[in-house]
C-alpha cells in the first residue's frame, strides 16, 4: 500500500492512500458488472472520500487530516472541524475520482457515514451525499462509522468472511462484537466508562506528551519498561466482556500528582509504557476469551488504538497461542477514512438497502440496535 503526504499551507495533511489496484477500461464487460461506490466520511476530523469497487478494492482514498489545527487545543474542536469540512470536502471527492479514473456518471451508489460522531461534522458529509444523490439519481447508502471501520478489515483480508470476533478500540468508543454477518453484529463487551482511546489521550496529555495521545503513547513505550509500575486493570463482575479504563487513567494520574508533590523526576517513557501494558492486556484477554467461549477461530481488530504496536504484537502471540486467525487493517486504515465506509456499504447495496433524502445525522446512532439500523431507510 503506497501512500503520499502533502502538507497544505494551512497546516492541513492531505493523503492519498492507494492499495495497488489497477484501473481497467470503462467500457471492459467486466468493470460494467462491478459496483463502484463513492464513499464519505466527515465524522470527526477527517475529510475523507473514496471510490471502492466490490467492497474489497480501492481503486483511491483521500483523507485531509486536521490533526495540525486541533493539536494546540489539546483534542478536536468540533466547530473548528465541521468549518475544515466544508472546506475539504469537494477537494476531496474530485480528487477520489480523480484519482480512480471515474466519474460520477460511474458510480453505482453514494455512501457516507451518518453516525455516530460530532453531530455538526456528520452533517457536512450528509448533506454533500444527499446533494451528490439526488443530482445524479444514484442511490444514497448511510454507514454506521463502527460498521466502518470493521470493514476495514475487509480490505487487506480478501479471505475473512463473517461470522467472527471483533474488537473495536477508537478515541470514542471500546466495543468488543461478534460480527455475525454483513451488517449482523452482535455487542458482547463494551466501555463502562473511558473508551481506550480517550484514555490514550488523557493520559498523554498528563504527563506532557500531548496530542494525539495514541501515536505519542506508543512512540514512548518503546523506550519505557512496561514493568516499571503495576497499574490497575479493572474486571466488571457482572458483565465479564465489558471494559473499564477510568480506574486505570485516575491511578496514572494520581502517581503523577503525588511525583509532582513530592519533587520526583517524573520518567515519562516508563509511565507510558507500564500504562499501555495495562490497557493492551486487558483488551486482549477479553478478546481471546470471547472467542474461546464463543467457538471462533477467527479474530479481527479495528478502530485507531488497533494501530497500537503493543496491542498488535500480543494480539498476534495469543492468536498464535491459541491457534486463533488474526486479522487486522494496516495502521492507515484504522484511522477514520472513507475505503472503510465503501466497504460497508457494498454489502448494504448488494442487500438492496436504500436510505431516503430524509436520512439525517445521528451522533449516538447505536451499532446493532435494529430500529435505528434502518432509520430513514428502505428496501430496493
Amino acid at each position: 500500500m503506497n501512500i503520499e503526504k502533502n502538507v497544505e499551507d494551512d497546516g492541513v495533511i492531505f493523503m492519498s492512500i492507494k492499495d495497488g489496484v489497477e484501473n481497467k477500461e470503462k467500457n471492459s464487460p467486466e468493470v460494467n458488472e462491478d459496483v463502484l461506490i463513492l464513499a464519505i466520511e466527515s465524522s470527526c476530523d477527517e475529510t475523507a472520500a473514496a471510490v471502492v469497487r466490490n467492497g474489497r478494492e480501492v481503486l483511491s482514498n483521500i483523507i485531509s487530516s486536521q490533526i495540525a489545527l486541533h493539536t494546540i487545543y489539546g483534542g478536536v474542536v468540533p466547530e473548528i472541524a465541521s468549518r475544515k469540512h466544508v472546506e475539504k470536502m469537494n477537494g476531496c471527492i474530485r480528487a477520489a475520482l480523480s484519482e480512480a479514473g471515474v466519474t460520477l456518471g460511474d458510480i453505482d451508489a453514494v455512501a457516507v457515514t451518518y453516525g455516530p460522531g460530532l453531530v455538526g461534522a456528520l452533517l457536512v458529509g450528509v448533506s454533500e451525499a444527499k446533494a451528490i444523490s439526488f443530482a445524479t439519481g444514484k442511490p444514497l447508502i448511510g454507514v454506521h462509522h463502527i460498521e466502518g471501520h470493521i470493514s476495514a478489515n475487509f480490505i487487506e483480508n480478501k479471505d475473512l468472511e463473517p461470522p467472527f470476533v471483533c474488537l473495536v478500540v477508537s478515541g470514542g468508543h471500546s466495543h468488543l462484537v461478534v460480527v455475525k454477518d454483513y451488517g449482523e453484529y452482535e455487542i458482547i463487551g463494551q466501555t463502562r466508562d473511558d473508551a481506550a482511546g480517550e484514555a490514550f489521550d488523557k493520559v498523554a496529555r498528563a504527563i506532557g506528551l500531548g496530542y494525539p495521545g495514541g501515536p505519542k503513547i506508543d512512540k514512548a513505550a518503546k523506550e519505557g519498561n512496561p514493568d516499571a509500575f503495576t497499574f490497575p486493570q479493572a474486571k466488571i463482575g457482572d458483565a465479564e466482556y465489558d471494559f473499564s479504563f477510568s480506574g486505570l487513567k485516575s491511578s496514572v494520574l494520581n502517581y503523577i500528582n503525588q511525583a509532582k508533590m513530592q519533587g520526583q523526576e517524573l520518567n515519562q517513557a516508563d509511565v507510558a509504557a507500564s500504562f499501555q501494558k495495562a490497557v493492551v492486556e486487558v483488551l486482549v484477554s477479553h478478546a481471546i476469551k470471547a472467542c474461546k467461549e464463543y467457538g471462533y477461530n477467527k479474530l479481527a481488530i479495528a478502530g485507531g488504538v488497533a494501530s497500537n504496536s503493543g496491542l498488535r504484537e500480543l494480539m498476534e502471540k495469543e492468536c498464535e497461542a491459541n491457534k486463533i486467525n488474526f486479522y487486522r487493517p494496516s495502521p492507515v486504515l484504522c484511522t477514520d477514512n472513507a475505503a472503510m465506509i465503501g466497504a460497508a456499504a457494498y454489502y448494504e447495496y448488494k442487500k438492496g438497502v436504500r436510505f431516503g433524502l430524509d436520512m439525517n445525522a445521528v451522533p449516538n446512532l447505536p451499532l446493532g440496535d435494529r430500529e435505528r439500523r434502518f432509520h430513514g431507510r428502505s428496501r430496493a
